[in-house]
């Protein structure tokens, strides 16, 4: 399915998607741990792509050895499946190991314990004259294969496909983009679109609380959960903007990560690494391979420059439905630490009165923003859409560096990273997380309000603080640049969020907007 795109004549496609069981995995994992504290296991790996076949030839070439398999011995959740079948099927929560030998039964009462399935498949052999191990298959009692390992696992064929660079594209003038009739009108939409809207629909369905670990709930920046019994906490999100790799896949790439980065760094988070989901089109044809390229060089320079790792990933192509392919999505998993799980903040402003602050500079990036997709009705995909904004690495590390020292200090009462839709929208998002209104400048000089408001510039982030002149002094000799943007509404100043002299929302008014859209759209009809 991985190797195919799709057509109106592949709906009989559908069952070989592999659908998880995040219960049956929590299960699997603490029956693992168990396990992993004797000294029962040799080696073990997960299944993934290619499912049992990828697993074990990929042990038993690292090991230099063989496997007599019996699949006859294999659980299975159908009747009947045939050898093939069996070899490539992809059904999630499965492990294989090695046992050293007389721990099998103390590992099938743990596997048991924790309710799932244990059986013994096989065996290790020794390898041949020529060093080679052998993958020797065994189904309804006769030998039905019997290969050698390293030509599958060490020596399998390396492409490398043709590809062509995504064409540069020129920078948008924001002066050239049309402002909104009503800014804050405009902002009450992109907070209540598809894409600005709250996910909450989504994540109340689950257990989001489980074992009251759950420090920052899902909505803000990253999730926090405590490391079971320790003051120690895991941050951890997800990013990508689609719309920036496909205009410019190596600027896209460096972005994806770097919003990752912030997330956690706003969450006072330390980052330590990545994972990568490589989502793409047809990669027979130069264009799209051509975005796969740039999308890993971009991920590549920002991992190196931020000193933050890929550990895992995984790669999805073909996802094309009759010629027409996804958008190149290189969706980044970020992972950091937090010694000290106190010294978290959250988006929500953190006190009526507060200090706001701008960390980073505000030029009034408009391409390939959302304000120029929601209010302009552009695509992003035109050329005439512009580039998507400048990802200074070296920028995006030093405003990091800081912020996250002043959340660590407790000097920082709340943090907000600056992404899709700009200042105003994260402004808002603030907002609404607190019921708290604001007052802000308009400071928008010689830059078009609206792109001010809402363009995309990277490596910024808003906080509010108790001590703003000892954050602005701090920041002017680090050489960070930031701004006094204005204050947190007093409660009898009313739950308003107001730009300037002429721009002002209720807080209620956007909350009422970002929370009933997904509601609203998956109650009707046509959403099913």
């Amino acid at each position: 399915m991985a190797s195919t795109e799709f057509t109106e004549a592949t709906e009989d496609k559908r069952p070989t998607v592999q659908v998880g069981d995040p219960f049956t995995e929590k299960l699997l994992l603490e029956a693992c741990l168990e396990l992993m504290a004797t000294d029962a296991i040799v080696a073990i790996q997960d299944m993934g792509a290619a499912g049992l076949t990828s697993s074990s030839f990929e042990m038993a070439s690292n090991g230099g050895v063989g496997i007599d398999m019996n699949l006859d011995a294999v659980p299975q959740r159908e009747e009947n499946m045939t050898a093939y079948e069996m070899m490539l099927s992809e059904s999630q929560e499965r492990m294989l190991m090695v046992l050293h030998p007389g721990k099998e039964e103390m590992a099938r009462k743990i596997f048991e314990k924790w309710e799932l399935d244990f059986a013994i498949i096989g065996k290790l052999t020794e390898p041949d004259a020529s060093g080679t191990g052998h993958m020797v298959l065994f189904h309804g009692g006769e030998k039905i294969a019997d290969l050698p390992i390293d030509p599958l696992a060490a020596a399998s064929p390396e492409y490398d496909r043709p590809w062509i660079p995504t064409p540069k594209r020129e920078t948008l003038n924001a002066a050239d983009v049309k402002a909104p009739d009503d800014l804050m009108g405009a902002l009450k939409t992109m907070v209540g679109g598809a894409n600005g809207c709250s996910r909450r629909w989504i994540w109340e369905q689950y257990d989001h609380m489980v074992m009251a670990d759950t420090v920052q709930r899902p909505g803000g920046d990253a999730a926090v959960v405590r490391v079971h019994g320790t003051q120690k906490a895991l941050a951890m999100t997800s990013d990508v903007t689609p719309r920036y790799v496909f205009a410019d896949p190596v600027m896209g790439g460096r972005q994806a990560v770097v919003e990752s980065w912030r997330n956690l760094t706003a969450t006072g988070a330390r980052p330590l690494a990545i994972t990568d989901n490589m989502n793409f089109g047809n990669p027979e044809r130069p264009e799209i391979m051509g975005q796969f390229v740039g999308a890993c060089e971009g991920i590549a320079d920002a991992c190196t420059q931020l000193d933050y790792p890929v550990v895992s990933g995984n790669v999805s192509l073909y996802n094309e439905t009759n010629g027409q392919g996804i958008l190149p999505t290189p969706t980044i998993g970020g992972v950091g630490i937090l010694d000290d799980v106190s010294k978290t903040v959250g988006v929500g402003f953190g006190a009526a009165d507060q200090a706001i602050i701008i960390i980073g500079e505000t030029a009034g990036h408009l391409g390939q923003s959302q304000y120029l997709m929601e209010i302009i009705g552009r695509d992003g995909l035109s050329a005439s859409d512009g580039a998507p904004p400048n990802v200074d690495l070296a920028l995006e590390r030093k405003n990091g560096d800081f912020v996250r020292a002043e959340i660590i200090s407790g000097c920082a009462t709340a943090c907000h990273d600056i992404s899709s839709g700009g200042l105003l929208v994260a402004l808002a998002e603030m907002a609404m997380a607190s019921n708290l209104g604001a007052n802000v400048e308009d400071l928008s000089a010689n830059t078009p309000i609206h792109a001010w408001a809402f363009g995309e510039d990277q490596a910024r982030y808003i906080v509010t603080t108790l001590d703003a002149e000892g954050m602005l002094e701090r920041a002017e000799k680090s050489g960070v640049y930031a701004t006094l943007a204005g204050t947190v509404a007093t409660i009898n100043e009313g739950q308003e969020l107001t730009i300037g002299n002429n721009h002002s929302i209720s807080v209620a008014e956007l909350k009422d907007a970002h929370e009933n859209w997904m509601p609203d759209f998956m109650s009707h009809p046509e959403a099913h």
